[in-house]
């Protein structure tokens, strides 16, 4: 399947407000090593660190798709998708 860049931007505008889920939970919980963690925070924990994961091993695999496709550098096309996603004001300069 291929892949636009904005798609490539929504992709990991996407997976970085699972992260962001993933630090606010740690924040709230305390670090993921602490016995005080309920079973029930455990669960969000982990179900949330899964969606993280999956979203940006997703992210990744199209980048990596759409570089190729492209004949682009893997690493300059993420690097863009990361400004693009996290600086718009930037992505045009």
């Amino acid at each position: 399947m291929e892949h636009t860049l904005d798609e490539l931007v929504e992709k990991q505008c996407t997976a970085d407000q699972a992260q962001a889920q993933i630090e606010q939970l740690r924040d709230e919980y305390g670090p993921p090593a602490a016995e005080t963690w309920s079973e029930q925070q455990t669960e969000t924990y982990e179900t949330a660190w899964r969606a993280w994961r999956d979203l940006a091993r997703d992210v990744q695999a199209a980048i990596t798709e759409y570089a190729k496709v492209e004949e682009k550098a893997r690493y300059d096309v993420e690097a863009d998708v990361k400004k693009q996603a996290r600086h718009p004001e930037l992505a045009s300069a």
